[in-house]
């Protein structure tokens, strides 16, 4: 199950060795509930090789949105080295996200 990311613990994860995977999400948004399996399939999968995040856009973490400049979700990130090597803005296929997985790996 994917980590829930806010601004108490985003300093750790974002720190980690590990490549991290920070999906910006809403209850409201459908797309967002589209793509939440694949999510949640890659923080099971991959538990040893990454750190899957949802940070929910509704519970105050603006500062982490302004942060990457996320203005329409789901904007799901991939970071590497505290440094975003790739991102999908709005809901994709499974494929999509273990390609963009595959490539911070």
């Amino acid at each position: 199950m994917a980590l829930v990311v806010n601004r108490a613990n985003y300093e750790e994860v974002i720190s980690s060795d590990k490549p991290v995977v920070l999906d910006f999400w809403a209850t409201w948004c459908g797309p967002c509930r589209v793509i939440a399996p694949y999510i949640d399939e890659i923080a099971a999968t991959h538990e040893d090789e990454v750190i899957v995040g949802k940070v929910n856009i509704e519970d105050d973490n603006d500062d982490l949105t302004a942060k990457y400049g996320v203005k329409n979700i789901p904007t799901v990130l991939f970071i590497k080295n505290g440094q975003v090597i790739d991102k999908q803005v709005g809901a994709a296929g499974r494929d999509v996200f273990v390609r963009k997985l595959q490539a911070i790996l």
